[in-house]
């Protein structure tokens, strides 16, 4: 009897080991295109696709390391839709001030796809992204898919939620603690 208990206790702890080996192998396939967003509830992990958009992985990146998204909010909250943010106004009229020329695919927006934001120009994405919560295919080849949440879209799922009959807009919005490229973390 003990010879099975034990038995059962090493599977057991091989089987979490292989579980971990995943999930670190998962956070850090590629350091210098996955990015760590540290929100008030918890990490998300996005991993960039350079193979998609590589001029706005480019520039997402050089705001990130400038610590451009550090404090900043997400101003508009649409329940069952997407979570934007990355306006350093904090209304959706801001930006770094240097536009991105529009890099459309034919990437599907799902749960979890992280997309720049734009006005009606294709070419005036800048800063400002969302995170879709659900697919949403109306967006399909209008705006550049440049990641995917691959960690913590549970995290993202508890961002406070803005007024639907203000376009989500969110009174006292939820902020991003810090972000960075996980290649620039020890």
């Amino acid at each position: 009897m003990r010879r099975a208990a034990l038995h059962r206790y090493l599977f057991a702890a091989l089987l979490l080991i292989g579980v971990l080996a995943v999930t670190e192998t998962a956070e850090a396939s590629d350091p210098e295109n996955t990015l760590y967003m540290d929100l008030e509830h918890g990490r998300v992990v996005i991993e960039m696709r350079p193979d998609l958009a590589p001029k706005h992985v480019a520039r997402i990146k050089e705001l990130v390391r400038q610590k451009f998204y550090d404090g900043l909010t997400f101003h508009r909250v649409i329940a069952g839709f997407m979570a934007q943010g990355g306006d350093p106004d904090g209304n959706g009229t801001g930006g770094s001030g240097q536009n991105i020329p529009a890099e459309f695919s034919s990437e599907p927006h799902v749960r979890g796809i992280v997309s720049m934001a734009r006005s009606s120009n294709p070419n005036s994405g800048d800063s400002q992204f969302f995170i879709v919560f659900k697919k949403s295919p109306w967006l399909d080849g209008q705006y550049t898919v440049w990641g995917r949440v691959v960690e913590g879209m549970k995290f993202v799922s508890m961002l406070k939620r803005g007024d639907p009959n203000a376009n989500g807009v969110v009174d006292d919005p939820d902020r991003i603690v810090t972000m960075r490229v996980a290649a620039d973390v020890n």
